[in-house]
């Protein structure tokens, strides 16, 4: 059995990471959310400047949509954030202002898959329930030498039934440091089995080749779409524009895609490519100086203080705001 000694390296090797420092149900939640996709040590600022902003359930389920948006600006998926806000609300109308204990419980509520109750319930309330993530199913996959396709149905409820069934105390820890090791030492490239606690309990290290688990089939290839925006300028301010609520980067800012009738000067930027989970963009863009045509014009100050830009206009907005903050400092030496 290899329980004893993932929990003894965990005990010795896990990161000082700051949600862990307390079982607190809601840090660990927003944790967990913040990590889908996103690699621990580069959300860490990310949560820990929401925690500060939003402390508990009450303030997110009352937060405003554009302040949690700026707060995950950089995270991207923002879909996130706005089911977080729907799970504070069913909290505060439900469960008295808590997140509940059960991993069952969990699963009801919006945004919080399998994995995120799991996570929840084992680590906070000491439920012994599994938490299976990507991380843990590589670990898997490898310490039986699965030769079969992990997104596959049957696979993957196998697989969930290899952690279940292998669930040991304390739970809390022992889930972590399956996480940990996925994160740290059982990676996808190039797994450092001479640094793992557990290789000799591993049947891809002792009869195969781990880093050929786990066996995925390819992902079907992107869609790719030719975009052209205009980023229109008038007085130093830059024209955000709402996108609409459904569809992709939904109810965020960004730029427009028809082109003004009547331009002073258009400056062309550079373009470039931006890759979402099914689509890429093929991005051109163009910076308008044009009379205002309505209220939707902002400063920069302004916009760094107030709006979440996707990352997806990020590098407009960065080239956009160069060319104002050099013709501005023209005007000034003049």
């Amino acid at each position: 059995m290899f329980q004893k000694d993932l929990l003894k390296w965990y005990a010795q090797s896990a990161r000082p990471l700051v949600f862990r420092e307390k079982k607190d149900a809601y840090s660990i939640w927003i944790s967990e959310i913040m990590a889908q996709q996103t690699r621990i040590e580069a959300m860490l600022p990310y949560y820990e400047r929401f925690i500060r902003e939003i402390p508990d359930i009450q303030s997110l389920a009352y937060a405003g949509e554009d302040q949690l948006t700026k707060l995950w600006q950089g995270l991207g998926y923002y879909s996130r954030v706005r089911n977080m806000k729907k799970c504070a609300r069913v909290c505060m109308e439900k469960y008295e202002g808590k997140l509940p204990h059960t991993k069952k419980e969990l699963e009801k509520l919006p945004g919080i898959g399998s994995y995120t109750a799991g996570a929840i319930a084992s680590i906070a309330y000491d439920e012994k329930v599994s938490a299976v993530d990507g991380n843990v199913i590589r670990v898997f996959s490898r310490l039986y030498n699965i030769q079969e396709d992990v997104r596959s149905t049957k696979v993957r409820k196998r697989i969930e039934s290899l952690v279940e069934n292998s669930l040991a105390d304390p739970v809390s820890q022992y889930n972590q440091a399956l996480m940990e090791l996925g994160a740290l030492i059982c990676i996808p490239k190039n797994p450092r089995c001479s640094n793992c606690p557990i290789q000799h309990h591993c049947t891809a290290f002792l009869e195969g080749e781990p880093a050929l688990l786990p066996i995925q089939t390819k992902k079907k290839e992107r869609k790719k779409e030719n975009k052209t925006f205009y980023i229109l300028v008038c007085k130093d301010r830059i024209h955000l524009k709402k996108r609409p609520d459904t569809g992709l980067l939904a109810g965020l800012y960004g730029f427009d895609e028809k082109k003004p009738d009547r331009i002073y000067k258009q400056i062309e930027l550079k373009k470039y490519t931006h890759v979402f989970s099914h689509i890429e963009w093929k991005m051109q863009g163009f910076v308008c100086q044009v009379e205002p045509m309505d209220q939707d014009f902002y400063t920069i100050d302004q916009i760094e203080k107030q709006f979440s830009i996707p990352s997806a206009f990020l590098p407009f907005y960065k080239q956009t705001k160069k060319i104002i903050e050099e013709e501005k400092d023209a005007r000034d030496r003049y």
